[in-house]
């Protein structure tokens, strides 16, 4: 039956291509049960070569645009084209003929429909041409190597290059969208297997009884024409089984290869990702106790109420002695519900904090599962290099990394369960976790990076591109990987990348009670498969279910090059958030890129600019520096007033619309409603405010006021309008000991101290990579024992964040959630050409307004060490109270106590580095 079956596909194949003019060897489709096979494969090495490649492999210049037509950008057009084919790619010399071919193809010149066309538009003219071929000869086809070459009119080879196959397999294989899940589906009666594989020349599945047992069973698996789908189908219930997946697929540079590989939907897996693990999410043994019954806290009435802490799961527990050892690092050490951290989070909590997000927590590459490291740190002085020597001697091999580096979307990470070989327990340890944070009522948020992948290629710490090579990723005009994320940019323009991103969110919403997601460079993602996503997790939840994210507009498809962004200036009317860089440049000065003197003399609005210049300022153009003063306030205030597109202000040329008041050649406004902005002065990426501050603000500024220059950096993101977003520790005043990028830097320099005994500045220099050529600049500051703060200084910015959350939670006014209410109710006094740039005052209009709680709210923020007095003309008369939790007599700052004002004119004394947030009662 098996032979006949093959036999009468190879011919009916053979005849479709036949009529085209060429001829073929091709690979007949798997029969559609499952038979059992040789198992020896199943422990071989993870890619073995079956059928080598030879010569040179030209780069894929050629794209293919739909199933049957492809273009070679910059080819001649008329010209003689033909597609050869074969196990391995053909080999094309100039001047002689193609050797190694299996099969050649015809084409013929073509047109493009308008909607391929706009696909791809980053695409540059050239030969356009198509084949004939019926669907069931194209299947077959692009399992093969192909090579496209443009002869002489004797058949000799002018050029030749590679074809890039996503754009036919997305119209080949369009059914694939809605095929059932892929991936291990374990259930009494049977255990589902299926793996998206369109390109690959067979499929076979290995079954293993252990995370380390030998494998005990190779199964053959069927394809399904339709889709590219191999599935097979087995009458046991595999719950608790482990296995992998070997697909035979030619692999340019290799040749035909057997790849032995994770499941791309692994559900979990066991120690290091080398096998994945059949699980039933739904199963009560994957379950923690109580997770059925386990209260969640509602949904938020709108995005602009959530206020988040952004937290790392390691950095939350490691160095807290609190937590029982074995927990420390672990998901379970937020179940220890007496320690010091889960005291933090408790009571920030109940100031009015929402939200946790927690930094990547699916499967990643960066952090061995099994023995990793934790380095031996010497005491050494706070300006030595040797801390961060040994800390970058373990860091191929410690326990810490941030998680940027992706290996299965869909699994939690192994590093963080307190067993990594047991697929099981990282489920159940994860649940534990958001059940902890759930019960403080905060929401669980995610970092998610569905941006690009660890590796790509045959890297062993590839999963996608070993099963379709060349499909997930997306690939420049020569073939290769983009990297402008940082890795391998995976393609969510492609159909079954954006599944596959889409499926993974669900699965994270419906499983594991996850409530928002933060979306790493999400401006590389298009806006429809960022709007297709809202609606599956909204959807899956029940409820709305917020996103954010990085909308930064950069690289290969940088203003909306490849398609329509999920970029800043893209996601107007989305209802999805992106960062604001706006005013956080404005407050912190310059920008994440700065190095070298311009650490120091690229001041902001909080750290002197125009008004306290430290030793790289010092003597420079005081009308200059007061200009740019001006605008940096200006920008401030743009980011209280949710970054609005329309938002009028009156700056200091006079009201314009935020669209019209320039970022850096772009727009300060950009969006159409305050919760697709998320306001922030600090997160994981780049200097810590604490750390930026010691280049910044001027020599000999006590830690005292560095305190305070922090708080007034919490300040203004309390109260914007839009999201607001804290890195954790910021309270504490966070250090990092100045590194500008701790993303693999160990627990050493990302350490934090909930006791608040310590903000850890002055721990050694920073890693040499990314840093060693401003150790000029740093080692005097670390040595600077003025800047470290003593605990009471953090005691005093940690009770500062409590009291600003609770304002912002006191009032609706600070959670305006339109446009339209915004510029009904808020306004800024004391701007202008006028104003004096060093008090930023921000008035909110509560009459008639649910929730306000107020009938108005006045907030100053004086970045200036000098009390400053502003009269406010349109308040004379008014009788202006300080917010109760400021007159109260626990109110975080003293400091409130000095302030001033005077009915009768308007007036207002705002004491040195202070926040003052008055009420109209």
């Amino acid at each position: 039956m098996l032979r006949s079956l093959r036999r009468r596909t190879v011919r009916a194949m053979f005849h479709a291509f036949g009529a085209a003019g060429g001829c073929a060897v091709l690979l007949a489709a798997l029969p559609a049960h499952a038979a059992v096979l040789p198992i020896a494969a199943c422990d071989a090495g993870e890619a073995v070569v079956l059928a080598a490649e030879a010569g040179t492999v030209p780069d894929a210049r050629a794209i293919w645009l739909d199933r049957r037509t492809l273009r070679w950008p910059g080819a001649p057009d008329p010209g003689r084209y033909r597609l050869y084919h074969g196990k391995v790619l053909p080999q094309a010399i100039p001047g002689q003929r193609v050797r190694g071919a299996e099969g050649q193809l015809a084409l013929a010149g073509a047109t493009v429909a308008e909607t391929v066309a706009r696909r791809f538009r980053h695409v540059a003219p050239g030969a356009t041409l198509a084949l004939d071929l019926d669907d069931q000869a194209l299947r077959v086809l692009y399992r093969q190597a192909l090579l496209l070459v443009r002869e002489d009119p004797h058949g000799r080879v002018l050029d030749a290059t590679r074809i890039q196959l996503p754009g036919a397999l997305d119209d080949l294989y369009a059914a694939a969208v809605d095929a059932p899940m892929p991936g291990a589906h374990p259930a009494p009666d049977g255990t589902r297997f299926s793996v998206w594989a369109p390109t690959a020349r067979e499929v076979s599945l290995c079954l293993y009884s252990g995370n380390h047992a030998a494998a005990t069973r190779r199964v053959a698996v069927a394809a399904d024409p339709a889709t590219g789908m191999w599935t097979a189908r087995l009458p046991q219930d595999l719950r608790g089984a482990y296995y992998t997946w070997l697909v035979d697929v030619y692999v340019p540079g290799t040749g035909l290869v057997r790849n032995r590989v994770t499941d791309p939907y692994s559900a979990s897996l066991g120690t290091d990702s080398r096998r994945s693990y059949v699980a039933d999410l739904d199963d009560p043994a994957l379950k923690p106790d109580g997770w059925d019954q386990a209260p969640r806290p509602p949904a938020l009435q709108a995005q602009v109420d959530m206020s988040v802490y952004e937290l790392h799961v390691r950095d939350f527990s490691i160095g807290d002695a609190t937590v029982p050892e074995p927990l420390r690092g672990r998901y379970l050490a937020f179940t220890a519900a007496g320690s010091a951290g889960m005291a933090h989070l408790r009571a920030l909590a109940r100031a009015g904090l929402t939200d946790v997000h927690l930094l990547p927590v699916y499967d990643f590459a960066s952090v061995p599962e099994a023995g990793c490291t934790t380095p031996q740190v010497p005491d050494a002085p706070a300006d030595s290099p040797l801390q961060q020597a040994a800390v970058m001697a373990e860091a191929a091999r410690d326990c810490f990394n941030w998680g940027y580096d992706p290996f299965h979307f869909n699994a939690p990470e192994g590093s963080y369960a307190t067993d990594p070989s047991d697929g099981a327990v990282r489920i159940r340890e994860f649940r534990a976790m958001v059940m902890a944070l759930h019960a403080l009522g905060l929401r669980v948020g995610m970092d998610v990076v569905y941006n690009h992948t660890y590796a790509a290629g045959q890297d062993p710490g590839s999963v996608l591109d070993r099963i379709v090579p060349g499909y997930y990723h997306r690939l420049d005009a020569s073939g290769t990987v983009e990297t402008s994320t940082c890795c391998s940019n995976t393609a969510t323009e492609h159909a079954m990348m954006a599944r596959l991103m889409i499926d993974s969110a669900g699965l994270w919403v419906r499983h594991y009670r996850i409530d928002s997601f933060r979306f790493d460079l999400m401006g590389h993602q298009p806006r429809a498969a960022m709007e297709a996503l809202q609606r599956r997790v909204d959807a899956v939840a029940g409820r709305h279910v917020p996103l954010i994210g990085e909308g930064w507009n950069f690289g290969e498809v940088a203003d909306g090059a490849r398609f329509v962004q999920a970029s800043q200036l893209s996601l107007g009317g989305s209802g999805i958030g992106t960062f604001s860089d706006r005013a956080r440049d404005a407050l912190r000065g310059g920008g994440p890129g700065d190095s070298g003197r311009d650490k120091l003399a690229r001041q902001g609005w909080l750290n002197g600019l125009g008004y306290a210049p430290n030793e790289a300022t010092a003597g420079g153009d005081p009308a200059a520096s007061r200009a740019a003063l001006l605008r940096a306030a200006d920008l401030v205030r743009a980011g209280l007033a949710g970054t609005l597109r329309d938002y009028v202000l009156d700056t200091v040329d006079g009201p314009r619309p935020l669209h019209e008041v320039d970022y850096n050649g772009q727009p300060a406004g950009y969006a159409h409603a305050p919760g697709e902005v998320v306001n922030y002065v600090e997160n994981h990426d780049n200097e810590t405010l604490y750390d930026l501050n010691a280049y910044r603000l001027p020599a000999g500024t006590p830690a005292s006021e560095r305190a305070r220059v922090q708080v007034l950096g919490m300040a203004t993101t309390a109260l914007s309008q839009g999201v607001a977003y804290f890195h954790a520790g910021i309270d504490l005043l966070r250090s990092k000991s100045m590194d500008r990028n701790s993303y693999d830097s160990g627990d050493w320099f990302n350490r934090i101290d909930w006791s608040g005994g310590d903000n850890f500045f002055g721990s050694g220099l920073p890693p040499a990579s990314g840093n060693e050529a401003d150790w000029p600049w740093i080692a005097p500051r670390l040595a600077d024992p003025s800047i470290r703060p003593a605990p009471e200084d953090i005691a005093f910015a940690r009770a500062a964040l409590r009291e600003l959350l609770a304002i912002r939670a006191s009032s609706s006014l600070f959670r305006l959630r339109t446009a339209e209410e915004v510029a009904r109710r808020l306004s800024f006094p004391n701007s202008g050409p006028g104003q004096n740039p060093l008090v930023v005052a921000g008035l909110l209009d509560g009459r008639g307004h649910p929730g306000a709680g107020f009938a108005g709210i006045l907030y100053l923020l004086n970045a200036s060490p000098q009390a400053q007095v502003l009269e406010l003309p349109e308040l004379r008369g008014q009788r202006w109270r300080l917010h109760p939790l400021q007159r109260g007599p626990h109110a975080a700052d003293p400091r409130v106590r000095e302030a001033r004002h005077e009915p009768a004119r308007g007036r207002f004394t705002v004491p040195p580095r202070t926040v003052l947030v008055y009420v109209l009662e």
